[in-house]
């Protein structure tokens, strides 16, 4: 798959800096935002998540969070999460930036992580944007209206799903975070992510400026490609064990 030199330079990398797209939960069932057959192929965007959407027709846009919350609770991890949980664990610094809304990253055993989309597994009240850790998947079918709304167990009021949608602002500390740290990596990996939202928010160029090598993995071109030192045009669940599957340093 690579040259001995690639590898080597891969191997030796002591700062990793992941970043990962719809395209790592794929292979878990997760359909992806914008392949056929993608999340969007029944719905327009704007129906279902964009603030607008939610004042026009909540009930809608709660249920369909909750479709989607349940089909990943009820997916499990690929061999792509595993791969990138061992690489956590044998890697002196590493951070995982994912777009993803899932918990397939922690289910792995991914520790070090952050996720600029939010968490599709937490709820954040209206009132006072307190967020609430959901440990189980609630039921879509209970949402008939707005008195049914998930509420906050701190101040009682009622709440929203805690994603990122169309229009509105990434969080700034975990933004912070990702930059910071894919500013300083000297391994950055690119998986599963077309980079067409906000360009892959610049953090492939940050690690690039840093003198960082830049895999990249996915089966199509992606608007990220002309960044990589190398792409792997194989899906994750079938590159990342091969090129992880034993780690040097690993505690397994």
């Amino acid at each position: 798959m690579l040259s001995d030199e690639t590898r080597a330079r891969i191997e030796s990398a002591k700062k990793v800096c992941v970043f990962t797209g719809a395209g790592v939960s794929a292979e878990s069932g997760i359909p992806t935002f914008r392949d056929a057959g993608g999340l969007w192929e029944n719905h327009r965007p704007e129906d279902l998540v964009t603030i607008e959407a939610f004042e026009r027709d909540p009930v809608l846009v709660w249920r369909w969070h909750l479709w989607l919350q349940n089909l990943c609770h009820g997916s499990q991890p690929n061999a792509a999460h595993e791969a990138l949980a061992r690489l956590d664990s044998a890697s002196p610094e590493f951070l995982c930036i994912t777009q993803n809304i899932d918990d397939l990253h922690e289910r792995a055993g991914t520790n070090r992580i952050v996720k600029i989309h939010s968490d599709l597994m937490q709820i954040r009240c209206l009132a006072k944007d307190h967020v609430t850790q959901l440990t189980t998947a609630l039921d879509e079918h209970s949402i008939r209206s707005s008195d049914d709304f998930p509420k906050c167990p701190k101040c009682g009021s009622p709440c929203r799903p805690n994603v990122v949608w169309f229009g509105e602002m990434l969080p700034i500390e975990p933004l912070d975070r990702a930059r910071r740290f894919a500013s300083r990596c000297d391994l950055f990996i690119i998986v599963g992510t077309s980079g067409v939202v906000s360009g892959g928010y610049g953090f492939t160029e940050m690690a690039k400026h840093n003198g960082a090598f830049i895999l990249e993995i996915n089966p199509r071109k992606s608007e990220l490609t002309y960044l990589a030192d190398i792409s792997i045009r194989l899906p994750a669940a079938e590159a990342l064990p091969e090129l992880f599957g034993t780690i040097p340093g690993d505690q397994d």
